[in-house]
């Protein structure tokens, strides 16, 4: 074969891909979706997670499985995500600790805006923090009197989420405190650590506490959104306990490989739409402390963009680092 026929063999093979490639991402999905949640069980993203793996499963027409895979704060799964095929069946389920890595973490595995890209902002939700149930203290003010000694611990998802940045500046910056962050692989762990007293605090997304601030296995001292939350009415905010226009939520958001093609995130983004617009849906969000978020693909990404450099100030302010 010569090479100009080669090259024309070469041309005629594309041009016969390209319908194939429109009619796969017409067509998708065709098969299992895979959402990698960045988180332990029992934390905001895996609650998120299964959610909507549970809700998109017959919105999409096939099933949408859940796998978590914990570590670094979510670098772990974004790192596996990053390096997944771009075709619309792997997606991260990640958290605002998603904007915060690169500031805080120099050696991630991949670019946070470059490597991934997002599909989806799907629910938002205050921080709490909460006082193992033994302890005296039962006002943020009375916490910060009880550990000016050092003595005080708290525990979070992990180094580097919203909760643990949260923490730190409370303490540190505003109450002028000295505490010790002892870091988990999510949620449920740290509240574990808590219910138990291996560990004083715990600063956590709101939901994955809920039910355990109700059974009273955990005392909540304050929620960090400017008003309280509808799913425990009686907890104060931290403005009201003294420090007024203090404001910080976690977000949950889904990602894609970079390279996914643009009619399947898009798919993808208005099929999370729709669900946000679903009134039990919305119920289930609200009952146990999301509120929905949303917002087209540009959207999205001009808010996960506008995250990264929020998150930077932060960390330089409080000196947050990884444990």
């Amino acid at each position: 074969m010569t090479r100009r026929s080669m090259r024309s063999a070469l041309a005629c093979a594309a041009l016969t891909l390209l319908p194939m490639l429109g009619y796969a991402q017409d067509s998708w999905p065709t098969g299992p979706i895979r959402f990698v949640v960045a988180f332990a069980p029992g934390g905001p993203a895996d609650i998120i997670g299964r959610l909507l793996a549970q809700q998109l499963t017959p919105a999409l027409g096939q099933n949408v499985v859940v796998e978590n895979r914990p570590g670094a704060a979510g670098s772990v799964a974004a790192a596996m995500v990053a390096r997944a095929r771009p075709d619309g069946y792997t997606f991260l389920i990640d958290t605002s600790a998603y904007a915060v890595n690169p500031a805080m973490q120099r050696d991630l595995q991949f670019d946070s805006e470059k490597d991934l890209t997002p599909a989806a902002l799907v629910a938002s939700t205050p921080n709490l923090l909460v006082i193992a149930p033994t302890l005296k203290p039962r006002t943020l003010k009375e916490v910060m009197a009880a550990a000016r000694d050092g003595s005080y611990n708290y525990g979070t998802a992990g180094a580097g989420t919203t909760p643990h940045l949260t923490a730190e500046y409370l303490f540190k910056v505003l109450g002028k405190v000295p505490i010790t962050h002892v870091p988990f692989q999510g949620a449920g762990p740290a509240l574990n650590a808590a219910m138990s007293s291996q560990v004083q605090l715990a600063s956590v997304a709101l939901p994955p506490a809920v039910e355990l601030v109700k059974s009273g296995r955990v005392r909540a001292l304050v929620v960090t959104s400017n008003r309280r939350s509808a799913a425990l009415p009686d907890v104060p905010t931290v403005a009201e306990s003294g420090f007024p226009g203090f404001e910080d939520v976690t977000w949950v958001a889904v990602f894609a490989p970079a390279g996914t093609p643009q009619p399947i995130l898009e798919k993808f983004n208005q099929a999370v739409t729709r669900l946000q617009k679903d009134p039990a849906f919305l119920a289930r969000l609200t009952a146990i402390g999301f509120e929905p978020q949303g917002g087209s693909l540009p959207q999205v990404r001009d808010y996960v963009h506008g995250e990264f450099a929020k998150w930077v100030r932060v960390v330089n302010t409080t000196g947050a680092k990884v444990n």
